[in-house]
């Protein structure tokens, strides 16, 4: 003889082990600001109040099935309007849904509330990088995916984080109101840390507002959380979390250094480089930034991205040349270099890529005249 388990204790089993499902990997994490918390406490209270109601639901649909069924003789009730089962299937969801609404309301007020912040950085989006600066600190850089080629084609093993490191992480200090402001210089992105429960689109023309407090120092990944193009998989995000005196330290060291960096780019304008140093660097350079596009071999992709191998305006243009590298293109993926390279790595791709392929021009471009462009010269 089987063990019947009556609903009411089946009902309870069900619910009792909710917690351990809240800490299965294919739930909601957790997070480590107080928002995030937020946003997973309200998520584990909808999906009890779902459960439950699926639960009773069904639970009286089968029910009604099992102890109602022709074989044992039941005839169906006929009846037709019922005031008060249309006035109680209409107050009890209303009920519900005002339940419901009370809590997701005050999460979405506290996500959207990014006043009296500590700290303010931009963020902008581009194809496929992300640039960070620190307003009233005169710091700023771009952040690209560092997973090496040799993993995306397979060469080489995929380390832990695959696609998801970067050359230069984000760096925030623990337990400061940190206020986002993000927007986009070509297509829709989004910017997407689960662990701070924060995604934000960033749209060209407009400038969204996000925040964080984090709670716990540390290494935090996120990516581009919108499909904006052919590399949209290799735009990852990484915050790395300091305690404020550590960030202070480092904030303070990068302010210095790119205080360095750019009195030595005014030096450059005096100085005539090589052939060959240019065309090295601008081979690195090329890699880097341009080969994902327009091919190691500079021949492009038809239909998508031009080729540079034999190019008029790789071979006839060096103004246009120029100009294009530091302003891009409008309406096409071809974007701005100005502020992603420094002088000489500007000098170095031009030179590199009206010299590569057999484009052979014997042009040698100077960091002073990468400056004259800027200049309007």
């Amino acid at each position: 003889m089987g063990v019947r388990v009556k609903p009411i204790v089946l009902l309870l089993s069900l619910v009792a082990s909710l917690p351990v499902w809240a800490q299965s990997r294919f739930n909601m994490t957790q997070g480590v600001t107080d928002i995030s918390q937020k946003v997973y406490g309200l998520h584990m209270t909808i999906l009890i109040i779902c459960a439950l109601i699926g639960l009773v639901v069904f639970g009286v649909m089968f029910w009604a099935l099992l102890h109602h069924r022709k074989s044992k003789g039941a005839k169906a009730a006929q009846f037709h309007e019922s005031t008060k089962v249309e006035i109680l299937w209409t107050i009890i969801p209303f009920l519900i849904l005002v339940g419901m609404a009370v809590p997701a309301t005050r999460t979405l007020i506290a996500m959207e509330d990014a006043s009296q912040s500590d700290l303010t950085v931009q963020v902008t989006a581009s194809q496929w990088k992300w640039h960070y600066r620190y307003f009233d600190e005169d710091v700023e850089f771009f952040s690209l995916l560092a997973t090496l080629p040799q993993e995306i084609d397979g060469s080489l093993r995929k380390r832990e984080n695959y696609l998801l490191e970067v050359d230069r992480p984000l760096v925030l200090p623990t337990d400061r109101k940190v206020r986002f402001l993000i927007t986009a210089d070509d297509v829709i992105h989004s910017w997407w840390v689960p662990a701070f429960a924060v995604k934000k689109d960033a749209i060209p023309g407009f400038i969204n507002e996000a925040w964080t407090r984090i709670n716990q120092p540390g290494l935090y990944r996120g990516q581009c959380a919108e499909l904006c193009g052919k590399d949209h998989a290799f735009m990852p995000i990484v915050v790395d979390a300091r305690p404020p005196e550590e960030f202070e330290g480092w904030l303070t060291r990068v302010k210095a250094e790119q205080a360095e960096a750019r009195a030595a780019e005014q030096e450059l304008l005096a100085m005539e480089m090589t052939m060959g140093e240019m065309m090295t660097l601008g081979e690195q350079v090329y890699q880097r930034h341009c080969a994902a596009c327009h091919m190691a071999n500079g021949e492009g992709i038809p239909g998508a991205f031009p080729a540079l191998k034999g190019s008029d305006m790789m071979l006839h243009d060096r103004a246009a040349h120029i100009d294009i590298v530091l302003y891009g293109k409008a309406g096409t993926a071809m974007q701005s270099f100005d502020r992603q390279l420094a002088l000489k790595e500007l000098a170095a791709v031009i030179t590199y890529e009206r010299n590569a392929w057999g484009n052979d021009t014997g042009d040698l471009v100077q960091p002073k005249d990468i400056h004259e462009a800027r200049q309007g010269q």
